[in-house]
């Protein structure tokens, strides 16, 4: 039997603004980049923003728990004029936290 996934817990947030503009202004920046600038980058940035930090202001500091919050919350976004989903927001996201906190080796939860 193989041994579970160790959950990646981050640590608490502290300056929810100064995190919400960085990684807005971040995954606006990897979405630009991976495929083209679209005006729609912008909103859904603004958007995956809001929803992690909301979800780390109210205490959710699970990394798995919050690639879930974007997946749910942005279930309801209009990504027809985006190449992307929510699944690869939540994806960018959390590979975006992980950069940021140098996480080198992402399997399993390992630093």
């Amino acid at each position: 039997m193989s041994n579970p996934v160790e959950p990646i817990t981050l640590p608490a947030i502290e300056n929810p603004e100064q995190e919400q503009a960085w990684l807005q202004q971040a995954l606006q920046k990897w979405l630009d980049e991976e495929f083209l600038p679209e005006p729609v980058n912008q909103e859904i940035a603004q958007q995956a923003a809001q929803i992690v930090t909301r979800q780390r202001v109210e205490g959710e500091n699970d990394l798995g728990g919050l690639v879930v919050a974007i997946i749910t919350e942005m279930q309801a976004f209009d990504f027809s004029n985006s190449f992307y989903g929510e699944f690869a927001i939540a994806n960018a996201v959390s590979d975006l936290i992980l950069d940021h906190l140098g996480y080198d080796d992402r399997c399993c939860g390992q630093s």
